[in-house]
């Protein structure tokens, strides 16, 4: 093929380089590369943690055990990034604390729960044992 021949000629957008370089710049500033893997366990305890608060739709499994997952999941992460030098120790962490926080507001729900049962029994013991709470009417004489 010679540079006449016309089945030779470039279309433009189809050159088989590019016609201008783009300088590489390694070192931007405030940007670190991270080689070092994510911790999975860290992983699975962060979305296990928040998915704890919406699988109590889930029969038998419910939010509860989903907490529990968080956090043996986080506990188990901690340790392995620890000696392994991973990264997600923060996904680990929030797991954890989402976990135990999932069973404290599990926890004041189911009191205020039983406070309210309390309440309401009281109350209607106490109508029933002064004959009905209301005011007396009148009996009319015959």
């Amino acid at each position: 093929m010679s540079s006449n021949d016309p089945s030779a000629a470039q279309v433009t957008g189809q050159q088989s380089a590019p016609s201008s370089t783009v300088p590489h710049t390694p070192g931007l500033p405030g940007y670190a590369a991270t080689t070092t893997p994510t911790n999975n366990l860290a992983v699975v305890s962060f979305v296990a943690g928040l998915a704890s608060f919406f699988a109590h739709v889930i029969p038998v499994v419910g939010g509860f055990t989903v907490a529990v997952v968080a956090i043996i999941t986080g506990f188990i992460a901690r340790g392995q990034i620890k000696r392994s030098g991973e990264q997600g120790m923060w996904m680990a962490n929030a797991g954890i604390i989402i976990g135990f926080l999932h069973f404290a507001l599990a926890f004041v729900l189911a009191m205020l729960f039983l406070f309210l049962i309390f309440v309401v029994g009281v109350t209607i013991f106490s109508i029933s044992a002064h004959g009905g709470g209301g005011t007396p009417t009148p009996v009319p004489s015959a």
